[in-house]
């Protein structure tokens, strides 16, 4: 029996178009989710990865499977859509999970076999063994898998092609913010894999640098923080030579023993969400956990970063509070931070988080005509109606705000500082001339994308 399993490309995201932009190999990331489920899948399965993030490839060409798996974010599904016509064309049964699907039930249902719902682990041997006696069920809860029994995921299926591998240690986060779809998703309750397994896999992971995709890896609760540090200790035993990324919380800065073990077991930067410069930002997307009184955002990223971990902010445009100026301003905040890297994002409502429902009930959701529009909902487009920046008003303020923080003169002041203090140089100079080099990429694409929205009469 024939597997393909199948992780959709979107033209539209510039960080995936390497051809145009060099620097876009090391931030192409692997489809860990497919990887996982390879490992669930027994042996009379022949298994074939497809990652059109890196090309697509020529399904006529491709000799005929007898199953197709698709996993999609929202912004994929566009692209899954028309793979599964395709193959069903061809009676080659479809079935469909992921975010989307379990977000948008209702209406993927009518374009696949078969949607497994939530985290696809517990009930992916099902699936299969329907296939294999031709009676797939029009739809599968996964539910919330339990951590202990998901595999190491197949590495060794995707030997080429990347600059980093990746790993997951934990699922969920207590968190909740409006604009987030994760503790929808993977629930609110923060699950932890054994140590060991995560350190076995960390070994079979046969890239130098690796990507930790957990949503939050180090927790919010004293007895999470205890259990990274042990984790840390123990990926440090295992001299595992790796240098690894991972998005944390603030409170990643809160523990030197934390930063100690960390950098310690290969980690060289962090992934953090400021999200807004203001505290009023914070409560209208309900991230009160970067509320505590007295913290000061820059001594917080300076203890990280004299552990020789170099840190990415993330930050929001679009919130009601936000008005012209705030490109500027979150170019000047994120400097005066001194974080690393900055990626800034449009505030995007997407299905299943309290900020979709909200801006749906306010008929603010600017891009509705689905499925098309699905594909820019990628963060990196505006698709909703703001309240006070117009379409041209917030595409200029993101464009404020990154030729601002990728001036040149300031990368090189960012790079000679990271080299000085002996802090990744080179992967600095990587991540901000990715970054520098995809600003002409975005440009050409929000210029399409007015032109396509100025044709709706919207």
């Amino acid at each position: 029996m024939r597997l393909y399993l199948i992780n959709p490309s979107n033209p539209l995201v510039s960080i995936l178009k390497v051809k145009e932009s060099r620097w876009n190999r090391f931030r192409v990331w692997k489809p860990l989710s497919l990887m996982v489920l390879a490992g669930l899948t027994p042996p009379e399965w022949e298994i074939t990865i497809v990652d059109e993030n890196l090309s697509t490839p020529n399904y006529e060409a491709m000799p005929r499977p007898d199953l197709v798996g698709i996993t999609a974010f929202t912004s994929q599904a566009n692209r899954a859509y028309e793979i599964s016509t395709y193959f069903r064309r061809h009676g080659v049964p479809v079935v469909m999970g992921g975010i989307h699907a379990t977000m948008c039930i209702e209406k993927v249902v009518e374009r696949v076999d078969s949607v497994v719902t939530g985290e696809a682990e517990g009930i992916w041997a099902q699936v299969l063994e329907d296939a294999l006696h031709g009676c797939l069920k029009r739809r599968y809860d996964g539910g919330l898998a339990e951590i202990n029994d998901v595999p190491f995921a197949r590495h060794d299926l995707l030997v080429s092609g990347y600059a980093c591998g990746a790993i997951q240690t934990t699922r969920g986060c207590p968190l909740n913010c409006s604009f987030c779809s994760v503790t929808a998703f993977n629930g609110a309750h923060y699950r932890q894999r054994p140590i060991s397994d995560v350190v076995r896999e960390f070994q079979l992971i046969r890239e130098k640098h690796v990507l930790v995709v957990d949503d939050n890896l180090i927790g919010t609760r004293r007895e999470h923080i205890a259990r990274a540090k042990d984790l840390f200790r123990a990926m440090a035993q295992a001299n595992l030579r790796k240098q690894w990324v991972a998005q944390a919380g603030i409170n990643f800065a809160d523990d030197e023993e934390l930063l100690s073990l960390a950098a310690k077991a290969g980690c060289s930067g962090v992934f953090i969400g400021f999200e807004t410069p203001s505290p009023e930002g914070l409560l209208e997307l309900g991230k009160k956990y970067n509320l505590v009184k007295g913290r000061d955002f820059r001594a917080c990223v300076q203890r990280i970063q004299r552990h020789n971990i170099l840190v990415v902010g993330s930050f929001i445009i679009g919130l009601d509070i936000d008005k012209p100026g705030i490109g500027k301003r979150i170019a000047e905040v994120a400097g005066q931070y001194g974080v690393d890297t900055l990626n800034v994002l449009f505030l995007t409502p997407l299905p299943g988080t309290r900020l979709w429902e909200r801006m749906k009930q306010e008929n603010r959701i600017a891009l509705d005509a689905f499925p098309q529009d699905w594909k820019y909902y990628t963060l990196t487009f505006p698709v909703a109606r703001y309240k006070h920046l117009s379409l041209d008003g917030i595409i200029d303020e993101m464009i404020s705000c990154d030729r601002d923080f990728y001036f040149m003169p300031r990368i090189v002041r960012r790079v000679w500082g990271s080299l000085w203090q002996r802090r990744k140089p080179l992967i600095n100079l990587v991540g901000n001339f990715s970054y520098r080099n995809n600003l002409r990429l975005n440009r050409r694409a929000y210029a399409d994308f007015k032109r396509q929205r100025g044709n709706r009469h919207d």
